[in-house]
């Protein structure tokens, strides 16, 4: 397909440059390699402004694809190949079967249980199969081109630079890429919180030994109560490792009756997992700019003229377990309504470094493959009578990219949402959006099985009707054929539910999620009567929930919104639950015998200079704030050793989520000693109680340490960054994941969408990149891009660098 509107117009306005003016990342090898490599007859336009932000410009969706796949080798070339090494099922033939990778496309804790699995994927032609499918099942034509385009793309990079990253120069396992590689990729990211989530137990998972007998076997049952409370903290880990934040404001509470977006994804800040900031455009058919996941071909998050998106991981539950009745005679063989179905053994051979290749079976049902545990804390024992198996929906879901190029071609939230009933093919995620005609959007609508409240009624077996309620979590059994998950008429996908079950709010005065459940999108008109397995309601929300909702609420009854005023929220760094519980702990502090309490060695500490440094804290988590660091470490400690109906007086009600729990439980033992343990890791890690938090939350580039303002999903700051504390070796180390592809979008009439933009962790992550740490330093400074998407804007750029890339 070719796409010729207003090309030669848009061609004609753009300034071009010699290889001498372009961003370093691009210009490496230059004076050897003209930047025209070949590639099929492909080519585009790359414009970078400030921050090495590329603008990219073609003809049709191949050509799009291809200036995509070059300019984000350009910048994150050793991390696209570390994760296509991982997509291959090569970690362990490179770089040894024990080693860990980096966990941004599983969870699996070794390279060969992560091979064993990416080449069960391919040995089983998984991809390819979905790839054949028709549209919306299968990929459109336009996503199949991008896909194309940005594999050859990248392999046109590859061919004409040398690699300056010191993470991969000069080695073997950078090669070329196929389509494939980058279909399979964008397969990885929607499976993540399904099969993704059990790598190694699916890779590991046997048979137990001819013969064998469930008879006095301490492991035939997994324990429901510990398995309930198992998968209730799994999950929400899973939601405060990778969390976000994201408000869509109406016309009703902005200055000028147009919409406003804050998208606030907390994401890695390393690996292959980090987001990729570009404009897209083909004149006359798309113009989009946001962030995309490193390796997918369309922007994930993100704003055109007319409409901005983003999203927040989402309380659904995407996948269920089936509990199987095996024949006694066979652990392979599996009964439903009395009939025997052998499973299907899938044999894998791993090439490993230096060692013998390594082949494993992996074991198959009608449900999914069967596996041994969920985490480490889930055992689900395969016994001669009884076996797991995972059901993971979005195994059969391809369907990411075009609904986020839909999302991109939307020019209103109802066109977000047509984008959403016609692809269906959000896997883990909400979406928030908010259009220039003055409409906001939440909707949880993800891909998930069709588990409703009333099958798991009769379908649950013991360990179902513990972890369904506790985390949404069905087990189901497998051996009546009436436990089959059933379809929604308006589902693509069988199996799942369709977009009329899905918890929607439209048009609100204002649309947050913070990773709770749909319930409190708008503490006004809180969203009930969906099933269990999307969340749950009327519960106790986290801190960083309620410290929003209250925000942006208060935002919107104060009225005449602006960007700015989304800029504001972003780093307005108010500890939620400081406002709750500092003034108490520092008062109590005061009030302990002598100034000292008893730590949990029981040593006596003196704490009588942490009740004043608490007393006179601002409550915020900025770079400068001294205190946060202190409340910090003691928070988690106390909240930590206490559940939250003994941290708190008042306990939390449904009537009054945004107020309850509070007054915190000063008298309970438990206090005293966190506050001693919090000041002898303090003292033990050579760090003043009084030191500002950016002395310890940071990041290094260029050998020196950038400060970085935010604080802890503990503390329920908006502005979340997290760290791990390492006490000998002085206390947090680097940050690790938090606040990413920030965006504040608004409208102005002018057709040109008012953007403010941070890429906190910067465009590439090569340090010899002139873009390796300059939003990082922003983000530290709490200041913002101003985001050029308008021809003149771009073209007015001071720091303007044109590359033309073309067979």
């Amino acid at each position: 397909m070719r796409i010729r509107h207003r090309w030669a117009a848009v061609a004609a306005a753009v300034l071009f440059a010699t290889a001498g003016t372009l961003p370093a990342t691009a210009a490496q090898g230059a004076a050897h390699h003209p930047e025209r490599p070949s590639a099929g007859g492909l080519s585009a336009e790359i414009r970078y402004t400030e921050y090495g932000i590329p603008h990219i410009v073609a003809e049709d969706y191949p050509d799009l694809g291809f200036g995509e796949g070059y300019a984000q080798a350009a910048d994150q070339v050793c991390t696209l190949a570390d994760g296509f090494v991982t997509l291959r099922g090569e970690r362990s033939r490179w770089f040894g079967a024990d080693a860990r990778p980096d966990g941004s496309l599983s969870s699996a804790s070794t390279n060969l249980t992560s091979d064993l699995y990416f080449r069960g994927v391919r040995r089983a032609h998984t991809v390819e199969k979905l790839l054949a499918e028709r549209a919306p099942l299968g990929p459109s034509k336009e996503v199949r081109e991008l896909m194309r385009g940005w594999a050859a793309g990248y392999n046109a990079w590859l061919a004409r630079h040398r690699i300056t990253d010191p993470a991969c120069e000069g080695a073997d396992w950078v090669r070329p890429v196929t389509p494939l590689d980058v279909a399979v990729r964008g397969y990885a990211v929607v499976v993540l919180a399904g099969q993704g989530r059990v790598v190694d137990s699916l890779a590991t998972a046997r048979p137990p030994a001819a013969g064998a007998s469930d008879e006095g076997s301490d492991a035939v049952t997994p324990d429901p109560r510990a398995a309930a409370r198992a998968a209730r903290e799994m999950f929400a880990q899973d939601r405060s490792d990778m969390g976000s934040n994201a408000v869509a404001f109406s016309g009703a509470t902005t200055a000028d009756g147009r919409g406003l977006l804050l998208g606030n994804p907390h994401y890695p800040w390393q690996g292959g997992r980090r987001f990729w900031q570009s404009q897209l455009t083909v004149p006359g058919e798309l113009n989009v700019a946001g962030g995309s996941l490193l390796g997918l071909p369309i922007t994930s998050i993100g704003f055109n003229g007319r409409m901005a998106w983003s999203h927040t991981v989402a309380t659904g539950t995407p996948e269920n377990l089936y509990q199987l009745t095996l024949d006694p005679s066979d652990p392979t063989v599996y009964l439903v309504d009395g009939r025997r179905e052998r499973m299907t053994k899938r044999t894998v051979t791993v090439a490993v470094k230096d060692a013998a290749p390594v082949t494993r079976a992996q074991w198959w049902t009608r449900y999914g493959p069967v596996i041994t545990s969920m985490g480490s804390q889930i055992p689900l024992p395969w016994t001669a009578t009884t076996a797991y198996a995972l059901n993971d929906p979005n195994a059969a879901n391809l369907r990411f990219a075009d609904t986020s190029l839909g999302f991109a071609k939307a020019r209103s939230t109802a066109d977000v949402q047509r984008s959403l009933e016609r692809n269906q093919g959000l896997p883990w995620v909400n979406t928030i959006a908010a259009d220039s005609f003055g409409h906001s959007l939440f909707t949880q609508s993800q891909v998930l099985p069709r588990i409703t409240d009333g099958l798991q009624a009769r379908c649950s077996t013991p360990l179902g009707r513990a972890t369904y309620s506790s985390a949404g979590l069905a087990v189901l059994d497998g051996s009546r054929g009436a436990c089959a998950l059933g379809s929604d008429a308006d589902a693509v996908q069988a199996g799942t539910f369709g977009p009329s079950r899905m918890p929607t709010l439209k048009d609100a005065p204002y649309a947050e999620n913070s990773n709770d459940s749909a319930w409190l999108a708008n503490a006004d008109r809180p969203l009930t009567g969906y099933e269990r397995v999307f969340g749950r309601i009327a519960a106790p929300v986290s801190p960083r929930t309620r410290g929003a909702v209250q925000d942006v609420s208060a935002m919107a009854a104060r009225g005449r919104l602006t960007v700015r005023d989304l800029q504001r929220q972003q780093f307005a760094d108010r500890v939620p639950v400081a406002d709750l519980a500092a003034g108490d702990t520092a008062r109590a502090c005061a009030a302990l015998p002598g100034g000292t309490a008893t730590a949990s060695d029981g040593t006596t500490v003196d704490v009588s200079k942490a009740c004043r440094v608490l007393a006179d804290w601002n409550r915020t988590a900025g770079t400068d704030s001294k205190g946060a660091l202190l409340f910090d470490r003691f928070w988690r400690k106390l909240s930590g050793a206490l559940p939250l109906d003994r941290l708190w007086e008042v306990p939390f009600s449904a009537t009054a989520p945004l107020s309850t729990p509070r007054t915190l439980n000063t008298a309970t033992p438990a206090f005293a000693t966190a506050l001693a343990d919090a000041v002898r890791e303090l003292d033990g890690a050579g760090i003043g109680l009084d030191e500002p938090l950016g002395a310890h939350q940071f990041v290094v580039r260029d050998g020196r340490r950038i400060p970085v303002p935010g604080g802890t999903e503990a503390l329920g700051v908006w502005n979340k960054v997290e760290s791990v504390w390492d006490a000998p070796a002085g206390g947090y180390t680097e940050v690790t994941t938090g606040s990413s592809h920030v965006q504040a979008v608004g409208w102005d009439g002018s057709g040109c969408p008012v953007a403010r933009t941070l890429l906190t962790y910067s465009q590439s992550s090569n340090p010899n990149s002139a873009h390796y740490a300059d939003q990082t330093r922003l983000f530290s400074q709490e200041k913002w891009v101003t985001f050029r998407f308008c021809e003149r804007d771009i073209r007015s750029s001071p720091a303007l660098r044109v590359v033309r890339v073309r067979g």
